[in-house]
């Protein structure tokens, strides 16, 4: 008869050979009972509690460009992260009576350590800038200058997650995977969230663009750039033995198998989070080739940001927010600076100015900047006092109480210092802006109160700020 089994009852259904105990008593204990129940609700009711509450519907995509709740400024980021914690006292924030003072105790702080750099009004605003960015100081006018940023741990590897998650002890998802979260993507053949090391893995590990409880599509992917070629970057992606049409098919059928076993499971994020990876990377056959390939740009434009790992990675980052990604990770790393502090600032200052000018300078000429939140800071700062430990050529110690962050583009009002410390930078004093703060700042530029933008987990609504933050309305255009 029609719909039989064939001979010895081997069955031509896919999905009898996932069934499982409990599948079977579902059919058999329960089948009468779940097809009255279905007829009683809309397919909607089917997703879990979380799903549902978050918009999705069943077979939607997760990474389709929404728009925000809130009117936006910006709708991609590029975060550069200085990792190791830059002296806000070298770069960012001018301290004269610290000058004055050097060499001097200060109370029982230690020997006053003034900066050996000279700041200069640059700009139209006339934003006092370090000798140490000659290039950068050619854009104060297009941001805002944050000097009284403060953190909860000068511990690098807690700091930076910290910086990166909003979270000190349990590991939570990171800045990026929210906003894709909250977003989407506008490029679905590229990832949403790219982080692009020069090497090893950051200070933190995985953490840092991790995404934890959130479903693992919205995770970063971590990219490294110091790697010679663009299939060396982007490994694995491309099948040298079979054409599209083959691999599409092929896909289609493995889709089909784990989606059966992922329902055995109700929603198994690791498996889902598999799936997920394979379409990305099926779709990033061609787009990343594009994407990560320099030598499509014109000479002068690869000149412009310099033949360097940070003019590499720079330029990636244009390329991936001009191809629709939504938020690019640029690590920086090198700025832990306990000796020698005026010879090493120098160098990694240097290895950063051209290419990030180069960057602010390329997305004003393109017209992206406006729509792009170009941010730049590390985990913490440093203190106004010689390290402790005494090196003949002394550096400065970690300092959680006090230090700078700009951002550029994305509607943040340019020509604008914000905040301020005591007058040897010891201490944030005036405007304090937390790591929360700045987070909910990033959140309300992208067009969303981050008090609202939650997910819940173990019956807990979490967010990016936790239970805290303020927007720092005033750097908003």
């Amino acid at each position: 008869m029609p719909g039989e089994p064939p001979c010895c009852g081997v069955s031509t259904n896919l999905e009898d050979y996932f069934l499982t105990r409990r599948r079977f008593l579902n059919r058999v204990g329960m089948g009468l009972g779940a097809l009255g129940l279905a007829t009683l609700l809309d397919p909607a009711d089917l997703l879990s509690a979380d799903e549902a509450a978050e918009g999705f519907s069943p077979g939607s995509n997760p990474l389709a460009p929404r728009k925000p709740p809130l009117p936006a400024t910006a709708k991609a980021v590029i975060h550069i992260f200085a990792q190791g914690a830059p002296s806000h006292i070298d770069t960012w924030d001018p301290k004269p009576e610290l000058v004055r003072m050097d060499g001097r105790t200060i109370g029982d702080s230690g020997v006053a350590m003034g900066s050996p750099f000279k700041f200069t009004p640059m700009g139209r605003s006339g934003t006092e800038v370090s000798e140490l960015f000659p290039g950068i100081g050619q854009h104060v006018d297009e941001m805002a200058v944050i000097r009284s940023m403060y953190t909860d741990i000068p511990a690098h590897e807690v700091a930076t997650v910290f910086m990166n998650t909003g979270s000190l002890r349990i590991v939570k998802p990171s800045m990026g995977s929210w906003v894709v979260y909250g977003l989407g993507t506008e490029n679905q053949n590229l990832p949403g969230f790219i982080s692009l090391r020069n090497g090893g893995l950051p200070s933190g590990g995985a953490a840092n663009y991790g995404s934890s409880f959130l479903p693992g599509v919205f995770q970063g992917s971590s990219v490294n750039t110091q790697v010679a070629t663009v299939q060396q970057m982007i490994q694995n992606i491309r099948n040298p033995y079979i054409g599209g049409a083959e691999q599409r098919r092929q896909m289609d059928f493995v889709k089909q198998l784990d989606l059966m076993r992922s329902r055995e499971l109700q929603h198994d994020q690791m498996l889902e989070t598999r799936l997920e990876s394979y379409e990305i990377a099926f779709k990033m056959q061609a787009a990343a080739t594009d994407a990560f390939d320099l030598n499509r740009e014109p000479e002068a434009v690869r000149a412009a940001y310099g033949n360097t790992p940070q003019g590499k990675q720079l330029l990636l980052a244009r390329r991936l927010v001009e191809r629709g990604v939504r938020f690019v990770q640029v690590w920086h790393d090198g700025w832990d600076h306990h000796q020698d502090l005026q010879e090493r600032i120098t160098k990694k200052a240097k290895e950063v100015d051209q290419p990030v000018a180069a960057l602010l300078a390329d997305l004003k000429q393109r017209g992206l900047l406006g729509s792009t939140l170009v941010i730049w800071g590390g985990e913490f700062g440093r203190k106004p006092t010689r390290d402790r430990n005494g090196y003949e050529n002394p550096g400065r110690d970690h300092n959680a109480r006090a230090f700078s962050v700009w951002l550029a583009g994305g509607g943040v009002k340019g020509g604008l210092v914000y905040g301020a410390t005591d007058p040897f930078g010891a201490e944030a004093v005036k405007d304090r802006v937390h790591v929360h703060d700045l987070h909910a700042t990033i959140l309300r530029a992208l067009g969303f109160d981050h008090t609202k933008l939650t997910y819940r987990f173990n019956g807990r609504d979490f967010r990016l700020t936790d239970v805290a933050g303020n927007v720092v309305q005033p750097i908003l255009a």
